[in-house]
């Protein structure tokens, strides 16, 4: 397992993108900010940010005009048809635009689209972006898209710079900060953040060899169990098969990878998990040593206790008990233990 100090430098490493205006940045559109204390105080002990406004980079400056996702029908859209809701019209027949509240003549698609365009190339590096939810150039999804016949909108958009970011990098990371305030989101996002660092720095000299893809896989073993045991079995077969076709297995594994840890872990699965693990004691543990682990199994199973509960127990058998396959298992120190992400799952 990881030190505290190996936790610290490795946070170092980590970049992430994110809305200018969520670490308290006066960028918006009244002059004011957003502030994430979670993002600002917390997260930003252990990552370095890269805060950016599509809005003020593209010369709005603040204060400016509100601009809102506005559907205009395309040119063989039905007359009757463009008078529904924008969720009714063929999604070929959908022409978006970032226009004025008040004035439609104020147009910045093109600019905030292309400024999305250019940032995704420069941002390669980083591990993940977090978003200031319900924009129309950050947002990451339930965007409000207006038309000229339904002006209240329907939340169905996603803003135009997240849009570009999310579809020239779609491994990485996003997150909104609203979301963030739910706790099993923002454990499951950090988890992501972390992995796909973890990808990052193994792919960082080149393709991984298949030795290297192989101790991934299983470093990673239990925390892709807790997520979807079915997918850590169909990642198996593409790390028996990469040999002479490591590049394209490096890239199956991790789009599936990635896309598994997007899937939150249960309960059900957790309590699966520690009970693997569990039974790798099962021959040093005394009788009330057993008695204690499944007890404390079982009142996180029953929601009676959160997940640190047994998995602080499995750290102190695994201390006492030292197996050199648990500890290098991502699982039980996916992130830095002093987030106290577990502690309300």
């Amino acid at each position: 397992m990881a030190t505290q100090a190996q936790d610290k430098t490795f946070c170092e490493n980590i970049q992430i993108g994110i809305s200018s205006c969520l670490l308290g940045n006066n960028v918006r559109y009244n002059g004011g900010h957003k502030l994430s204390r979670f993002c600002a105080d917390t997260l930003g002990e252990y990552v370095s940010y890269i805060p950016l406004c599509p809005e003020v980079a593209v010369g709005m400056g603040t204060p400016r005009p509100t601009i809102q996702l506005k559907a205009k029908p395309g040119p063989e859209l039905d007359e009757q048809l463009a008078r529904k809701p924008v969720s009714q019209w063929p999604e070929d027949q959908i022409i978006i635009r970032a226009v004025g509240t008040k004035d439609d003549s104020l147009d910045v698609t093109d600019a905030i689209t292309q400024y999305g365009k250019d940032q995704a190339k420069k941002l390669q590096h980083i591990s993940g972006y977090i978003f200031c939810a319900k924009s129309p150039s950050c947002g990451m999804e339930r965007v409000k898209i207006t038309t000229d016949t339904h002006p209240q909108g329907e939340s169905i958009g996603i803003g135009l710079y997240a849009q570009q970011i999310m579809k020239a990098n779609p491994l990485l990371p996003v997150e909104e900060d609203g979301r963030l305030n739910d706790l099993p989101l923002r454990e499951n996002f950090i988890t992501r953040v972390y992995a796909y660092k973890r990808w990052q720095q193994l792919c960082a000299t080149g393709t991984p060899s298949v030795g290297e893809l192989t101790k991934f896989h299983s470093q990673h073993k239990y925390l892709l169990m807790a997520h979807d045991p079915d997918t850590y079995y169909k990642l198996g077969p593409i790390v028996a098969e990469a040999k002479g076709r490591e590049q394209q297995a490096a890239n199956e594994y991790i789009a599936l990878f990635m896309k598994t840890l997007a899937k939150p872990a249960s309960r059900k699965r957790h309590v699966n998990v520690l009970m693997h693990i569990q039974g790798y004691f099962k021959q040093m543990l005394s009788s009330d040593q057993k008695a204690e682990l499944k007890d404390t199994i079982t009142d996180y199973r029953q929601g009676i206790k959160p997940l640190y509960a047994p998995l602080t127990l499995l750290t102190h058998y695994l201390r006492e008990y030292p197996n050199e396959y648990l500890q290098a298992q991502v699982y039980l120190n996916p992130h830095p233990s002093e987030m106290r992400l577990r502690y309300s799952m």
